[in-house]
């Protein structure tokens, strides 16, 4: 049996679109962490992050991504920030096979200046918050087995290249 599948990158670059289309194809399921930790806790991420603070969720997050990597037949949308975490991190690149998903900036903010469920993104000044966090992470996420450009590709597009890679490993 093949390795989870686990997805990485910013807030907004398309992981549980492309996590959803990948797992019908290679029918497995697909996870979002988010999700899970919002279900669990009855609160979406920003409310959480606003009444528990950001700690408390790292915290949630981390024993929730390990819980999900150590089941099976696992398509995992990781939160954009999870990869920070060393012990996540770990986990992951030991136990699963990791993709990178990567687009311009540029096209980040396009996708998220009218966003109000991101934590982390002050929307008077979203472009130097994009800049800041992707400047803070991206050394981390080139840690993923497989970086995958997304610019100008169709969902099915960056489906279909991570499926090959992934069958492929």
């Amino acid at each position: 049996m093949n390795k989870n599948l686990t997805l990485t990158g910013m807030m907004g670059v398309g992981k549980s679109t492309i996590g959803k289309a990948v797992s019908k194809e290679l029918s497995m399921q697909f996870i979002d962490i988010d999700k899970i930790i919002e279900n669990k806790l009855k609160l979406t991420v920003q409310k959480i992050f606003e009444k528990k603070g950001e700690p408390f969720f790292r915290e949630i997050e981390e024993k929730v991504t390990i819980e999900e990597i150590k089941k099976k037949n696992r398509i995992i949308s990781l939160g954009g920030g999870a990869f920070m975490n060393a012990k996540i991190k770990d986990y992951v690149i030991l136990n699963t096979k990791s993709f990178w998903l990567h687009i311009d900036i540029n096209l980040l903010e396009k996708r998220l200046v009218n966003s109000k469920k991101r934590p982390l993104l002050n929307n008077k000044n979203i472009r130097i918050d994009l800049e800041r966090i992707y400047k803070e992470r991206k050394t981390t996420y080139s840690l993923a087995n497989h970086k995958i450009d997304c610019n100008n590709l169709t969902t099915n597009l960056i489906a279909k290249k991570i499926i090959a890679l992934y069958e492929n490993d």
